[in-house]
């Protein structure tokens, strides 16, 4: 390893290192108030829940990394863009699946990842209340880990062995040629379960399960989740193919060769 590239990793890492404090800052947070149950609930202009958890855990984020970067950009579900000229993006959703914490599922996660000049570098993806707690986590190049072990997809490579994770769909369902074809790579998978939020994205990453499709999400959804996948040796773009970016809605996320097949398939 040369001089310059060790100083390189060595910037990365202390990136990932404030983004897994600010994940447990998160984690006690969002636990204990999930334990107590009780917290304030509104509703917000597109009819989905927030909870004065949500914002007091975007606040904590926020505060523990600006201070160590005070440069870096900042897009959070709730605050929304701050400094987004920066060369650094942090993207941030306090608790994805505000819906099913509030509804106590355990089905919820803490969001964190860096854009660096338009690329994801490094996410985290904490389930504070799911399976006792859950944390993976990756850096571009790296690796992908489930606390401090390496995990990776699985070696399904025929539609016909795969088991298939749906997300949200509404949007497929509205046009009627994508529609059938989504029908067509169902009708090939193995068999079709319907995980989602980020729970999906995990059991992809750790060889669990093997092909995902979502026609509804936003960047701050998957950000985290999408280099997880990618560094656990999955390929996650979107339905049509292009690389994840800031304007993202739809997601393909599979084991390579699966992903080509499935987007055959689906002529998005």
């Amino acid at each position: 390893m040369t001089k310059e590239n060790g100083r390189k990793d060595m910037d990365m890492q202390k990136y990932l290192d404030c983004a897994l404090e600010a994940s447990e800052i998160a984690r006690k947070l969002i636990a204990t108030a999930y334990d107590e149950n009780a917290f304030k609930i509104e509703i917000k202009a597109d009819a989905t829940p927030v909870t004065e958890v949500d914002i007091a855990v975007e606040k904590a984020i926020y505060d523990h990394i600006s201070k160590a970067f005070p440069d870096h950009g900042f897009y959070g579900e709730e605050s929304g863009q701050k400094n987004m000229t920066s060369d650094f993006i942090w993207l941030i959703d306090p608790i994805d699946g505000t819906k099913a914490f509030v509804r106590r599922r355990p089905m919820f996660s803490c969001q964190i990842a860096l854009m660096y000049k338009g690329e994801i570098i490094l996410g985290v993806s904490t389930a504070p209340c799911f399976n006792g707690g859950e944390r993976i986590y990756a850096l571009k190049g790296k690796g992908a880990f489930l606390e401090d072990k390496k995990i990776s997809i699985s070696d399904i490579t025929e539609l016909s062995q795969a088991v298939f994770s749906s997300g949200n769909l509404k949007r497929l369902t509205q046009d009627t040629e994508k529609w059938a074809n989504y029908g067509k790579l169902v009708g090939q998978v193995n068999s079709t379960r319907g995980f989602g939020d980020f729970l999906q994205y995990h059991f992809l990453a750790t060889g669990k399960l093997d092909l995902i499709v979502e026609s509804d999400v936003n960047i701050l959804d998957i950000a985290a989740l999408s280099i997880i996948v990618n560094e656990a040796g999955g390929k996650m773009t979107a339905l049509d193919g292009k690389a994840i970016d800031l304007e993202v809605t739809t997601i393909l996320a599979a084991t390579p060769s699966l992903h080509a097949k499935a987007l055959e398939i689906l002529q998005y």
